[in-house]
């Protein structure tokens, strides 16, 4: 049997494969020999004297098996570990991964449109805070939210109406003492009116005619002494009546009035004979 190192160099280059996965026909050896060139190898392998092998299989089968029982947490006790917690499982990725995924659910909120650019903000900062602990306590946080806004929001539009209620109460108020005061005022001006159209009365005419009177009555003065002359003569009428009460006065029963002053001129001083 010829060495046929040249060909199988030339068929690996020819068929893009290494030398290993080269079959050449053992029946066919002494053709084979003869072809020196690349056109000659292609030929060969057109007429099947040369093949490519197969990949040797290589099963997955086993370690398939072991990563499956190892997210179970087996093979994984401390005999099985190499290096720190750290090192295995750092702390630094397991944040970026737990950030990365509340910032998508928060971007994909917010194109939905379920939350403004308001609240995304407030939370986008609360999450790198460190508040939420992962998407469904976020969740939980964005429902919470909604709702106290919603009640504000409401709380603040009743009050705006009620507000815009007086408001009007207070205008119709002031509108209704507006028309009373205006009706009185054209109540007084139609009385007014009433009061310059209806004619004087004749009182003032009576009173300017009394000082005309007096003016012609000024010499009846002249009775004025007799009126007084009168006045004596109706002193002696009333004076007889003043003992008619003393006669009264003069009964058995009551104590006479005369009695005093004769205790009066009993006195000593008044019975000593005065010095002259």
């Amino acid at each position: 049997m010829s060495n046929l190192r040249l060909q199988k160099r030339l068929a690996a280059s020819v068929l893009k494969c290494g030398k290993k996965r080269v079959w050449l026909d053992p029946n066919e050896s002494s053709e084979i020999s003869t072809a020196n060139s690349r056109q000659n190898i292609r030929r060969l392998v057109k007429d099947g004297f040369i093949i490519r092998k197969p990949k040797a299989i290589h099963s997955r089968f086993s370690a398939n098996a072991k990563v499956a029982a190892r997210k179970k947490g087996r093979h994984m006790g401390y005999g099985k570990r190499k290096g720190s917690r750290n090192s295995r499982m750092p702390v630094k990725l397991l944040w970026m991964r737990r950030l990365r995924v509340l910032r998508r659910l928060l971007k994909k909120y917010r194109e939905a449109k379920k939350i403004d650019k308001h609240l995304y903000r407030e939370l986008y900062l609360k999450s790198k805070g460190n508040v939420f602990k992962n998407k469904r306590v976020l969740v939980e946080a964005i429902h919470k939210l909604k709702t106290e806004r919603a009640k504000e929001r409401q709380v603040a539009d009743q009050m705006a109406a009620r507000k815009a209620k007086n408001a009007k109460a207070m205008e119709r108020k002031a509108e209704a003492l507006k028309a009373a005061a205006a009706e009185k005022a054209k109540a007084a001006a139609a009385e007014k009116k009433k009061a310059g159209t209806t004619k004087v009365p004749p009182k003032d005419t009576k009173a300017k005619a009394a000082p005309t009177d007096k003016k012609a009555d000024k010499p009846a003065k002249a009775d004025k002494p007799a009126a007084k002359a009168d006045k004596p003569a109706k002193a002696e009428k009333a004076a007889p009546a003043k003992p008619a009460k003393a006669e009264k006065t003069s009964s058995p029963a009551a104590k006479p009035k005369t009695e005093k002053p004769a205790a009066k001129t009993a006195s000593p001083k008044s019975a000593a004979p005065k010095k002259k």
